[in-house]
């Protein structure tokens, strides 16, 4: 299938499983009349498979050791893209970040590294499902730097147009995203 018909593709299984209207609270706290919910899309095979092939495709170019973010969005997100890049033998690592450190055991806030494994001057991508102000991908990138690792873009599946792009400039941080809000609110 061709970038822009797996594209396409997407956008219909978002629209169907993911995307719906009614008043919900977001994560940032804001009120809003219409939602995504990427859970039922990235848990999806026909879902999982499109996305991670076009963040896979999004991520190619940019000499990525890892690709990670924060519990929950991130984690199917990021093992499918690890997996993908194995298949395609240009094999990019996964981790997530723990909204807080395990009470327990090591008590890592990112996880998913071996034994010995760290993320100290690995060039890294942020991913999220969904991104509103970008409060969640920051938190993301801010444990991932105190590892030591190099931010070199945060990718959002769909952005909210709510104000991520602006705090991603502010903070320094290139941000792009596979989708737009309006280009489902317009549709």
């Amino acid at each position: 299938m061709s970038k822009s018909a797996s594209r396409a593709r997407l956008a219909d299984i978002i629209r169907t499983r993911s995307f719906g209207r009614g008043e919900i609270t977001l994560a940032s706290g804001r009120k809003s009349d219409f939602y995504f919910n990427l859970k039922p899309t990235m848990l999806d095979p026909e879902g999982a498979a499109l996305l991670a092939e076009l963040t896979y495709e999004a991520l190619r170019d940019e000499k990525v050791d890892y690709v990670g973010g924060l519990e929950m969005g991130a984690v199917p997100l990021a093992g499918a893209i690890a997996q993908l890049s194995w298949l395609k033998n240009h094999p990019i690592a996964a981790f997530f970040v723990r909204k807080k450190p395990k009470e327990h055991g090591a008590r890592l806030s990112v996880e998913g590294l071996a034994k010995g494994e760290s993320l100290a001057g690995k060039r890294c991508v942020i991913v999220e499902d969904v991104t509103t102000t970008g409060g969640s991908a920051i938190k993301a990138v801010e444990a991932v730097k105190e590892s030591g690792a190099e931010i070199v873009l945060v990718l959002t599946m769909v952005d909210r147009e709510e104000g991520a792009a602006e705090a991603f400039a502010a903070a320094g941080l290139p941000f792009r995203s596979l989708y737009k809000a309006s280009e489902f609110l317009n549709a």
